[in-house]
């Protein structure tokens, strides 16, 4: 073992906390880097026109979508290897310096494509393509920073990091609001990635500190390939999961226009906020059902009830508030999109079901039949939004929710006969 990475190779029951406050630390973690981002929206909107805010957020979502291909399942094979007893220093090497450069590799093919396919909506700036390559690369690094320490059982250290990024990023546009009214794309594209670069840095010196670990990343081909034998199931799961929320941003921007991609966005990132504890209490879930797979039942039913709980009360918020909180924007994103963000904080409920049924799916191996079923739905979501899109962001949401509440009442029929089975195999 070499010096210095000592602590780094102790045994992961030495460092894990309890699954229900890593639970929540990242529930209040990702509230935190919502309501910044929230806030970002709402000066971006001040400061400049429709058209300039939609380009900015369909870069954001494709830089997302970037991020989720890239990561190439490392977090979820983290979690996995940690869970089963392997060293977490080996282990991270490798996957830091995987989704590093699949990271750059993604945003720069991103970036070739979209010019030669949409010129007349793709920037060609230098400013542009410098901060989208390191949005994507640190974005990706974060993903597997927050499902290592995860594993590691100190999922709480995310609320400072995310906290601190999205206050720079916020910091960042203010300034840009206050010194250059009608700002472009470019420039708000650059704010935004200031705050992912924060919070990358952060995160790496929280698990330095929290677990001494510190980063050699390794492409040796041997590490390579047991982490993406682990990594890359998971990883198609994972897309079928995030890839339609990510997608229709893009879409409408290139095949509607900017401004219904504008109108959409807040609507469905403010939905977000309270489907990102179902998606949280899943990764736990998950975590948990590797480490103690007799406990399965009882863990999936418990982290379904907390999503229900944390998620149902921001969902009441968004529904209650929803005319105010887009008002912040300006009054046409509240008129446009109020009706569109209570009907998807009303999914709430379908998207926890779905989370804990893809969760129980991972815990068990059974990663063909989610795979299925979430290609399947993510094709749905967004054909059926896209047909509805000439007709506003309220007939969208509807039909958002009307295919995932379909999708769900079916992964939950299939759900409970899983649990079933795991409880007979048990006794």
């Amino acid at each position: 073992m070499r010096a210095g990475r000592g602590t780094a190779e102790t045994d992961a029951s030495t460092v894990r906390h309890s699954a229900l406050r890593s639970s929540l630390g990242l529930v209040v973690a990702k509230a935190a880097q919502t309501g910044a981002g929230f806030a970002f929206w709402v000066v971006a909107a001040r400061a400049t026109s429709d058209r300039e805010v939609g380009l900015t957020m369909a870069a954001v979502s494709a830089v997302m979508l970037c991020t989720q291909l890239a990561v190439l399942g490392a977090g979820s094979a983290v979690i996995v290897s940690v869970g089963r007893g392997e060293p977490p220093a080996r282990v991270l090497d490798a996957a830091f310096a995987i989704v590093g450069v699949a990271g750059t590799g993604l945003a720069l093919g991103y970036l070739v494509l979209q010019a030669a396919v949409t010129p007349d909506t793709a920037s060609l700036s230098v400013l542009f393509w410098l901060t989208f390559l390191v949005a994507a690369v640190t974005g990706t690094l974060v993903i597997v920073l927050d499902q290592a320490l995860v594993a590691l059982g100190r999922g709480a250290s995310a609320a400072p990091r995310y906290a601190l990024g999205g206050g720079v990023a916020l910091g960042a546009a203010g300034l840009v609001a206050w010194r250059a009214h009608g700002a472009s794309a470019d420039v708000l594209m650059a704010c935004w990635t200031l705050g992912t670069t924060v919070a990358c840095v952060v995160g790496a010196i929280q698990l330095r500190r929290l677990v001494g670990y510190r980063p050699r990343p390794t492409l040796r081909a041997a590490r390579g390939r047991s982490l993406l034998a682990l990594g890359l199931p998971n990883q198609i799961l994972t897309l079928t999961e995030r890839a339609p929320g990510l997608l229709l941003p893009l879409l409408l921007a290139h095949l509607v226009s900017p401004e219904a991609a504008a109108y959409w966005y807040p609507a469905w990132m403010m939905a977000w906020a309270a489907y990102t504890a179902p998606m949280l209490m899943g990764i736990v879930q998950f975590s948990e059902g590797v480490r103690e797979p007799g406990r399965l039942v009882a863990t999936t039913w418990a982290s379904l009830r907390w999503s229900l709980a944390v998620g149902g009360l921001a969902a009441v918020v968004l529904v209650v508030f929803a005319r105010p909180l887009l008002g912040l924007m300006g009054e046409r994103y509240a008129d446009s999109s109020a009706d569109a963000l209570r009907l998807l904080a009303a999914g709430l409920v379908a998207y926890a079901v779905l989370q804990a049924y893809n969760a129980v799916c991972r815990a068990r191996g059974r990663y063909a039949e989610a795979i299925i079923v979430g290609v399947t739905l993510g094709a749905a979501l967004c054909v059926g939004a896209l047909l509805a899109a000439e007709r506003g962001a309220s007939a969208m949401a509807l039909a958002w929710l009307v295919v995932l509440s379909i999708g769900a009442a079916a992964a939950g029929i299939r759900l409970v006969a899983v649990l079933r089975r795991v409880k007979q195999d048990s006794r």
